[in-house]
């Protein structure tokens, strides 16, 4: 039998977020594109994905430098840009994701988890990935993702702890092998050899593009440029956000057949709704 989950406050809190992006881009005429599961529920349902607790918006490379040299000074003070840096100094590493937190929330217990990202990773947010070039040549597109897959095992030596139960044992031993040589390098220079794996191909004729601040196993999205270099307002609960001309032929790439509901016991939050708090009245 299906749950039910109240998810009122929640998508509340998280399109005050996604409102915030959008005024802002539209100020500094940035583009921007509601992505991954906001995407889905801009396109099937008008708004959010009734289960959905989190929220993803996707920028090509161009648009989000423009974002970030503004964010900063635009955000009210209930949100904050955590990027992947500013965890204990620059120490650490969750992930190569930028966010935009909502700081009036609450989503887990505290925790030695919480305490090593400094509480920033206690709160809803709106996850910030990237659009960048990927070579022309094919051979080249492949090392590519082969290089950002190490950059970002090597940097997991930087994590709070690994759980290797989603591994098979060649994985683990992989991940497991570079995160001990990670231990041994700065944060600080993975994030710019990350960085610049990122924008090497900037230049590049080719119109393949790809994720590249997305967890590793999502490197193999490869997206044609007419699809997301261009976008278009759509209505979005009680307000108009942009998304990518191309939404279709990405929700297919991603997801393959995006239409169709998952099954009754697959549509809860990421987050238990038990654990998620709104703490002011929005």
């Amino acid at each position: 039998m299906a749950v039910s989950y109240d998810m009122s406050r929640v998508h509340e809190a998280n399109l005050k977020l996604l409102k915030e992006v959008d005024r802002i881009c539209r100020k500094y005429k940035i583009r921007y594109a509601l992505d991954a599961g906001t995407l889905i529920g801009a396109v099937r349902h008008k708004g959010f994905i009734p289960w959905d607790d989190d929220a993803d918006v996707a920028f090509t490379r161009t648009n989000f430098d423009a974002f970030m040299k503004v964010v900063k000074r635009e955000l009210p003070d209930t949100m904050e840009l955590a990027e992947p840096d500013s965890y204990r100094e620059g120490r650490a590493f969750y992930d190569f994701t930028p966010r935009l937190l909502y700081k009036n929330s609450r989503c887990h217990a505290d925790s030695g988890f919480m305490e090593f990202y400094d509480g920033k990773l206690n709160h809803l947010w709106v996850d910030l990935f990237v659009i960048d070039k990927l070579p022309s040549s094919r051979a080249g597109a492949e090392l590519t993702r082969f290089l950002h897959k190490t950059v970002y095992g090597l940097a997991m030596g930087h994590r709070y702890n690994l759980d290797f139960k989603k591994y098979s044992p060649l994985h683990k031993l992989f991940v497991s092998g570079l995160a001990s040589v990670g231990r041994l390098l700065p944060m600080k220079m993975l994030f710019a050899v990350q960085k610049a794996l990122a924008v090497k191909d900037r230049k590049s004729r080719g119109n393949k593009r790809y994720y590249s601040n997305y967890q590793p196993d999502f490197l193999y999205v490869t997206l044609d440029s007419q699809w997301c270099e261009e976008v278009e307002d759509v209505p979005f609960e009680d307000t108009v956000l942009m998304i990518p001309k191309g939404w279709h032929q990405i929700l297919t790439e991603v997801y393959g057949d995006y239409k169709k509901l998952p099954p009754e016991e697959e549509r809860v939050p990421s987050h238990s709704s038990q654990e998620i708090e709104v703490l002011d009245s929005l």
